[in-house]
């Protein structure tokens, strides 16, 4: 519970980051600002015509006597356009991000340059990095799609299709909706999708927390637009403590100090480190050796 709290917090945090740094929320607000009209214009388009796509697709329904033929057909559009906004909630994030990419770039870094410690950069051109967060949403997105099957499916199940399936359709979107927004910090550390999947799985609720109250807000019209920049902000604070990036930063200010300051310090007092569940796994072994170090933290 403590790790779905805390991924709320991160997702609070990038909202009063972006909130505090004005220049960057109206930035970072374009990008958003066009997604939302093609989305708003292809759900207006299968809200008109999914009745004919339903119709289409069960023939053998025709001969059904009322009120049964508009009762399955009714439930089988409803079904078709949950699937779709399922799906636009999703992908939003990905065509958002790659739409935007330059901008949530430059915002995630001047994120990390305000917390402190190493920017790290890709180094990569634009378009490569263009091509890299195309291919990895692609990869994505097919897990989503055979995810969002799968669940479709359920939803004919009585009861459970109406109760547990609609709650795990919420938390498969916050998941993969978290692993997007944290890709734009992760690729510029180098990180691949494989072990980005793989170092959120290992924090799977701090990845919910973060993910599924986003998705939610969401399904409000234009709450999507104006919380994306925030969205971005939180998830790069995420990163940079789940990789220790935070860590570092700490670790630097201390070397800054000295050792006379460091000295100072109150009798029995704690250095101050990441929140307890937040940072990377504690380091066994010397710099020499490499043992138990961060394999997802920046190189020196």
């Amino acid at each position: 519970m403590r790790d779905l709290a805390g991924g709320f917090r991160y997702l609070v945090s990038g909202q009063r980051w972006v909130v505090g740094h004005g220049r960057w929320l109206g930035f970072g607000l374009l990008p958003g600002l066009v997604s939302l009209l093609l989305y708003a214009g292809a759900l207006i388009a299968l809200g008109y015509g999914a009745d004919d796509l339903t119709a289409w697709a069960t023939p053998f329904a025709d001969d059904w006597s009322s009120p049964w033929i508009g009762l399955f057909r009714g439930f089988l559009t409803f079904l078709v356009f949950s699937l779709g906004l399922f799906l636009a909630v999703i992908t939003f994030t990905a065509v958002t991000l790659l739409i935007g990419q330059p901008f949530y770039e430059s915002l995630s870094e001047q994120v990390d340059r305000s917390e402190g410690g190493e920017v790290p950069e890709s180094g990569l051109p634009l378009w490569k990095e263009l091509l890299i967060s195309a291919r990895d949403s692609l990869r994505i997105l097919a897990r989503v799609v055979l995810y969002g099957i799968l669940l479709f499916a359920l939803g004919f199940v009585p009861v459970i299709g109406q109760t547990v399936i609609p709650a795990l359709g919420f938390c498969v979107s916050g998941f993969f909706l978290t692993q997007e927004l944290t890709s734009v910090a992760l690729q510029r550390r180098g990180v691949g999708l494989t072990d980005q999947l793989a170092l959120l799985r290992g924090r799977r609720m701090l990845a919910l927390g973060f993910g599924v109250p986003l998705v939610l807000s969401f399904l409000v019209p234009l709450v999507a637009v104006f919380l994306m920049p925030g969205a971005v902000a939180g998830a790069t604070l995420m990163v940079r403590d789940l990789t220790g990036a935070a860590g570092d930063a700490d670790d630097a200010d201390d070397q800054a100090d000295g050792p006379d300051e460091v000295a100072a310090a109150a009798p029995g007092t704690t250095p101050a480190g990441p929140a307890p569940g937040f940072g990377p796994p504690p380091v066994m072994g010397g710099p020499d050796t490499g043992k138990g170090r961060n394999p997802y933290s920046t190189p020196a």
